[in-house]
């Protein structure tokens, strides 16, 4: 149905709100980078209107630290529109310091504690080899 696919990948070992936090963070780069894949505003039955969502599933996985940095270096390689987030980030408070703490990274090997991936189906799908769906 989808020619492209969305997914986002998360550090197996972090704590849940930290998941949870990675994962909201990275859907809304690849809502803000992908604007063609946001479905149509919602509305419910009293016709209020509500904000759109992504127009496809999203997968998310679970990953080790291995898995990310070679999904990274796939991501890269495959030209796909990815959102990163790295262990640094969870020490700062806005948009601002998230930005320099990620620029200090190194560029081929990032800390990450998650990544998201939107592209092609059959270049997320090698890009995301040896990551786990999340239980």
């Amino acid at each position: 149905m989808f020619d492209t696919k969305v997914a986002i990948l998360v550090r197996d070992d972090l704590a849940m709100w930290q998941k949870l936090n990675v994962t909201a963070f990275l859907a809304t780069g690849i809502a803000g980078a992908v604007p063609d894949a946001m479905g149509e505003p919602y509305r419910d039955a009293a016709g209020r209107p509500h904000a759109r969502l992504l127009g496809q599933p999203i997968l998310v996985f679970a990953a080790s630290a291995e898995v990310l940095q070679r999904a990274w270096q796939q991501a890269i390689q495959r030209d796909l529109t990815r959102s990163a987030y790295v262990r640094a980030m969870f020490e700062t408070g806005h948009d601002a310091a998230n930005r320099a703490v990620f620029a200090a990274e190194p560029a081929d090997a990032p800390d990450l504690v998650g990544l998201a991936l939107h592209g092609p189906k059959k270049d997320v799908d090698k890009a995301t080899k040896g990551a786990v769906l999340h239980p």
